[in-house]
This record gives C-alpha cells, sequence and structure tokens, in this order.
C-alpha cells in the first residue's frame, strides 16, 4: 500500500506501514476506496486551467522570426498558386509537352487536347480550374497535414506562436470540435494524394516523347522529374497517424514473420524524419515548375534543350 501525503504544495510519497518522527501514514479502507480531488497548482487559473504567467514569454531570442517567415511564404504562395489555378492559360507546352502540375490532370473542355489526357468533361468556365477534380484534395491533404498544422496553427492563429510563449486564446479544445476534428480525415487525403502523385509522375514521363515521334530531353523534363521525386517524398513521409508507415507495416503483431514489410516501414520511418523538409522543398519545386512552364508557353524563355 503505497500513501500520499500532501502538506502544503509538497507531494510525499510513503510506503504504509512506515513510521517516521515527523509524519506518519495511516489508511484506512474507506479512504483507500475515495476518490481524491486532481491537484491543482496555486499558479493556475482555475477558469481557464491555464497557467497564470504575468509575462508574455521570458525568451529573449527572436523567437517571433519563424512564425512570421511561416506567414509571409504561406500567404505569397497560395496567392500565385491561386492565380495560376484560375489564369487558365499558359500551362501546357505542346513542342515539348509539358503540363504544369497545377493543371494536371487537365480534365476541362478548355484544356489542349494534348494535356488532356484522362479526358475532358468538366465545363470550360472561369471560375472552375482545369485541374479541379484533383486541386481541392490536395489542399486538404496539405491542410491536414501535421507539420503544416503545426506550421499554421503557429503563425496564423498564434495558437501558440512558439515554444514558451502565451497565446492569445483563453482556452484549448485541441482538435476535438468542428472543424478541426475533421483534420482526423489526412489518412484518406493521403491515398488521394498518393494517386495525384502518380499522376504527374506519369506526365512527366509522356513529356520525354516528342510529338513527332522519338526521345527528347529538355531543362524542362529535369525540372518535372526532381518535382516528382520531391513529391513522392512528401507524400511517402506524411505524418498523420503515420497514414503510410500505417498502411506498409500496420495492423502486425509480429516483425518478424512480415520481413517484406517490416523493410519498408523502416525505409518509410527514415523519410518520415524529413517531412517537414520535404513540406517546404515541394513548395518550392512546385511554384519553381509551374512558373518554368509558364515562361516557356508564353515565350519569355526558351527551353534548354540537351537532346532532341
Amino acid at each position: 500500500m503505497i500513501c500520499v501525503v500532501l502538506s502544503g504544495d509538497h507531494r510525499t510519497v510513503r510506503a504504509a506501514g512506515v513510521h517516521e518522527d515527523t509524519t506518519s501514514c495511516q489508511v484506512s479502507s474507506a479512504s483507500s476506496r475515495r476518490q481524491e480531488l486532481p491537484y491543482v497548482s496555486s499558479t493556475t487559473d482555475a477558469s481557464t486551467g491555464r497557467a497564470t504567467i504575468a509575462a508574455r514569454t521570458l525568451r529573449t531570442d527572436r523567437w517571433w522570426l519563424p512564425p512570421l517567415a511561416t506567414f509571409v511564404a504561406f500567404v505569397a504562395w497560395v496567392a500565385y498558386a491561386t492565380v495560376r489555378a484560375f489564369m487558365q492559360d499558359h500551362y501546357f507546352v505542346p513542342e515539348y509537352g509539358y503540363l504544369t502540375p497545377f493543371y494536371s490532370p487537365c480534365v476541362s473542355t478548355g484544356c489542349f487536347e494534348e494535356a488532356a489526357h484522362f479526358g475532358r468533361f468538366l465545363p470550360d468556365v472561369w471560375w472552375l480550374p482545369y485541374a479541379a477534380v484533383s486541386l481541392p484534395f490536395l489542399l486538404l491533404f496539405r491542410l491536414t497535414c501535421y507539420y503544416y498544422r503545426k506550421a499554421y496553427y503557429r503563425a496564423f492563429w498564434l495558437s501558440p506562436p512558439a515554444c514558451a510563449v502565451a497565446e492569445p486564446h483563453r482556452r484549448y479544445t485541441g482538435e476535438t470540435r468542428f472543424p478541426l476534428i475533421l483534420q482526423n480525415a489526412h489518412r484518406y487525403f493521403f491515398y488521394i494524394a498518393g494517386i495525384i502523385t502518380l499522376i504527374n509522375t506519369y506526365d512527366a514521363v509522356l513529356a520525354f516523347a516528342k510529338p513527332g515521334g522519338g526521345f527528347g530531353l529538355g531543362l524542362g523534363n529535369i525540372i518535372l522529374v526532381v518535382n516528382v521525386v520531391l513529391l513522392f517524398g512528401y507524400t511517402l513521409s506524411c505524418h498523420s497517424c503515420h497514414s503510410c508507415r500505417s498502411a506498409v507495416g500496420g495492423r502486425l503483431n509480429h516483425f518478424s514473420k512480415h520481413p517484406v514489410r517490416y523493410k519498408l516501414w523502416t525505409q518509410v520511418s527514415k523519410l518520415n524524419t524529413r517531412h517537414n523538409q520535404f513540406a517546404w522543398a515541394t513548395l518550392v519545386s512546385l511554384a519553381v515548375t509551374d512558373f518554368y512552364v509558364m515562361a516557356v508557353s508564353a515565350g519569355w524563355i526558351s527551353d534548354l534543350r540537351i537532346v532532341g
């Protein structure tokens, strides 16, 4: 039997039946069955359950810089991506088969026939992106990603803005209420994002085939391939409930009986530690790939051809 003795703000644990000169521990059957009240620190605000600290933070470094940089980067990227998604122009280079990932798969009736690898069935209206069947799922996949959640919780909601920095919100409910409870759907968006990444890969491979026949290689091909590799790295390193790790190695009682899946689980786990780097790298690669395709399509620059 173990007895907990509360004295002021201090708690002492003693074994029942052991007596000391200053304090003895007596336990009755009634008190042992009684549920103890939770220990509340004298520095805790009972109404909010949070520590009452006068100073916002005791940190002296530039803790505000990472969330500020994240805020600026996210706003700039979303603004660029939104403009490009609704521009409906300069998304395809017919001479070399370059299709920007922002328009893949291109399924609008306004798409180039050569770029519409999966048919054209959406109406060509200004308010509907040519890749409307994929963009919403890609957006939801990233919004519900563990790393991005941390990033925009800090940068936009200040919840909290940084470690050891008080946030302006009085209460914390976590992700237990609408709409944040929908973050749990990330594992399903993971599978859809994987399919879309395969489509991007298909686009990149087709770009090596010259429209008139034969093999062609240019700087645009290299950019498309690098972007696809980074997209796979980001998707396979996915965090939420470790979706990819669960898919390849979950629901197993004995790894030793499933060596192939254990090997896959090990490799994905290594990628998992680099998820934040892939998250930022893919934002850069997507923007660079789209801008390059737009620049070549608009005639601003010429593609650097290596073969063909």
